[in-house]
């Protein structure tokens, strides 16, 4: 029987032009597809903000992405932090 892959979060702030631009929905259009659970949403200062657990692997993908946005975003920085998982997230939204 394999392994199963260690759960681990990955939580931060994305920066630029990120707000406006469909970015949280490209965020969680790829956390889906990736089969990662959490959560992104806007911020009073025009970041946006993220929690997201899944395996490494995934979250190395996400990370990625985040740097690269949808085509509008003109992303400028990405503040990230690991952190153990909590498996508080069933799925990943959008929260408002």
């Amino acid at each position: 029987m394999p392994d199963l892959p260690v759960m681990e979060r990955l939580q931060g702030v994305v920066r630029g032009r990120v707000q406006g631009v469909g970015f949280r929905y490209f965020v969680q259009q790829n956390a889906v597809d990736l089969e990662i659970n959490g959560w992104v949403r806007n911020t009073w200062d025009g970041s946006v903000e993220f929690a997201a657990e899944g395996a490494h692997a995934s979250l190395l993908r996400l990370l990625g992405l985040l740097y690269q946005g949808p085509p509008s975003a003109l992303v400028e920085d990405v503040e990230s932090e690991w952190l153990p998982a909590t498996g508080e997230f069933a799925s990943f939204r959008v929260r408002f």
